[in-house]
């Protein structure tokens, strides 16, 4: 179901905010990301963006921080999550598929650190089904995955790694790369994600 315009928590409208904070042009805004502005035009008219990659390349572009998109930014001590709220609605951040438009998301991340200001790392619980296929990616920062459960393929430049429960890498994202489900079942894994502003 499409979120109402006023939601806050609706990517497409918090975007279309940001970019009009700093005065950059729809326009420009895809030209700094490499995307035509039809393309920009659809991230801006969806509650959801499919992967993590368009955002890292958008709050880049406007020298924001990820989390600027994915939560309301508004506490001012730790961020704490417990178990029992992970699978909750403010936590789960579902990506629906810009191809098809629909709501059936390959992918699903739960932010575990919504209300941290300031911060430098945004971590993640991200499920990743048998569907997923992110497209490669490359961006300014880092990132480091730990497999919680089934089995996840990093591409990395040239080189394939597969990862298995307990498994982790760190890599720098500049690197074309690109994450997907490496079995027939859901992978769970956990990602910290490092943006320079």
């Amino acid at each position: 179901m499409m979120e109402s315009p006023q939601n806050a928590t609706h990517i497409g409208h918090k975007i279309i905010a940001l970019r009009e904070a700093h005065d950059v042009s729809q326009e420009e805004l895809a030209q700094r990301i490499g995307c035509s502005i039809e393309e920009m035009a659809l991230i801006e008219a969806s509650p959801t963006v499919n992967g993590l990659a368009p955002l890292i390349k958008i709050t880049s572009a406007l020298g924001v921080r990820l989390g600027t998109l994915l939560d309301d930014d508004n506490g001012m001590g730790p961020a704490l999550m417990r178990a029992a709220d992970l699978e909750s609605t403010d936590a789960r951040n579902s990506r629906a598929s810009l191809e098809t438009g629909t709501t059936d998301a390959p992918l699903e991340f739960f932010s575990l650190a919504q209300g941290k200001v300031s911060r430098h790392m945004d971590p993640f619980i991200i499920d990743i089904t048998p569907q997923t296929k992110e497209d490669i990616s490359s961006h300014e920062g880092e990132e480091f995955i730990y497999v919680l459960s089934g089995v996840v393929e990093i591409v990395y430049g040239k080189d394939t790694f597969i990862l298995e429960p307990g498994d982790s890498i760190y890599y720098d994202s500049i690197v074309p790369h690109q994450v997907r489900n490496g079995h027939e079942g859901l992978s769970r894994i956990l990602a910290c994600v490092y943006t320079p502003a």
